[in-house]
């Protein structure tokens, strides 16, 4: 029986809570959270030690891993604290808002033996893996251009603020939504040679990003144009959707399905032939054991159990390593965006129009 604690109780870690809690081979052995009203309802019904200090919490209770589901200004702390008391972590995505720190970390981690695992859910979704499948088996050939998307409604109106919209909290756009897309890339076809034409752009939050665009560049040529806007609301809820060209053919994927154009089909398993292929995340998920808000919450954790017991892949799908590969890739855009466009004969970029006060594109 694993022993293991969840740090964080906020949306994220109280679904993650649910998920542990119904393991047949884990044991929530303590929750940590600053928010008391949280923890007095968890220990009501459930009897789990409850704890706000996080350090007392590894000084006192007797563990073997722990999930971390704090807001990601935290994360580097908490992650080393227990790696440093040899403990399996899963952190919650982004993994580090400081790249030296997740590069740091990640060597900890290996050199320690520790199984390692940052929440990139995606790499968890039946479609997604089925278009590694498709790449793995040259399904489209040589491949050319990528495109990557995410939208979703979070930021509406320049009123309020979280510790998601705050730079040195959250990260932004950037770190939050951006992350999914590029993470997505980089399993796909490994790290981009650099970046371009990168922009970072405030819609409605004064500290941080609403929404990004760039291009990346990958060996053999290959290009990719990322597209994320987290203050959308013609999206009811997060989309992330990946588009592929191959001089053989096209994937499209979302989190609902894979569709597939082949010139050919010689070669690859059934269903797939000529011409336009649809499959379905239903038709390519295997059940799990516990079902809330979508199998790959699920799918992911029952994954980081069966790597501690030994059963999981040798290469994490999901380790520090992947996630430190995705925030150099961000790191790369904060520094090509602050670079700024190169302007043809020292013209200067139009100043955009001023904002009536009161009056909020996109409000609700």
């Amino acid at each position: 029986m694993i022993r293991l604690a969840v740090v964080g109780l906020g949306k994220m870690g109280l679904s993650h809570h649910a998920m542990i809690n119904a393991h047949a081979r884990v044991k929530v052995a303590a929750v940590c959270d600053a928010t008391g009203y949280v923890l007095d309802v968890l220990n009501k019904y459930t009897g789990v030690p409850t704890y706000t200090d996080f350090d007392a919490m590894l000084r006192e209770v007797e563990l073997d891993a722990i999930i971390i589901a704090t807001p990601s200004s935290m994360h580097a702390r908490m992650v080393r604290a227990a790696l440093e008391k040899n403990l399996h972590v899963f952190c919650e995505k982004p993994f580090c808002l400081d790249n030296a720190e997740g590069e740091e970390l990640t060597r900890l981690a290996q050199e320690k033996g520790l199984v390692n695992q940052v929440g990139y859910h995606y790499r968890f979704v039946g479609a997604f893996q089925e278009v590694k499948r498709l790449l793995e088996l040259d399904a489209i050939g040589e491949v050319t251009h990528m495109l990557a998307e995410a939208y979703g409604p979070v930021v509406l109106k320049p009123k309020g603020s979280t510790w998601r919209t705050q730079r040195s909290e959250g990260g932004g756009c950037l770190y939050d939504y951006a992350a999914h897309p590029l993470n997505l890339l980089t399993w796909y076809f490994g790290a981009p040679r650099g970046v371009g034409g990168s922009v970072l752009n405030k819609i409605f939050s004064a500290d941080t990003d609403d929404e990004v665009f760039s291009t990346l560049y990958f060996d053999g040529g290959k290009s990719a144009q990322l597209s994320v806007n987290w203050s959308d609301e013609s999206f009811r809820k997060m989309s992330t959707k990946i588009s592929i060209w191959g001089k053989q053919g096209r994937i499209v994927a979302d989190r609902q399905e894979v569709q597939v154009y082949l010139r050919q089909a010689d070669g690859l398993p059934a269903p797939y032939r000529q011409g336009w292929n649809v499959r379905y995340t239903t038709e390519l998920t295997e059940p799990v054991d516990f079902y809330l808000r979508g199998e790959e919450y699920s799918a992911q954790l029952d994954y980081f159990v069966r790597c501690i017991e030994g059963k999981g892949a040798a290469d994490n799908v999901n380790s520090f390593a992947s996630a430190a590969a995705t925030d150099r890739v961000i790191s790369q855009l904060i520094a090509d965006a602050a670079k700024g466009p190169s302007l043809l004969d020292g013209d200067a970029l139009p100043e955009a129009p001023k904002k009536k006060k009161g009056f909020f594109f996109g409000s609700r």
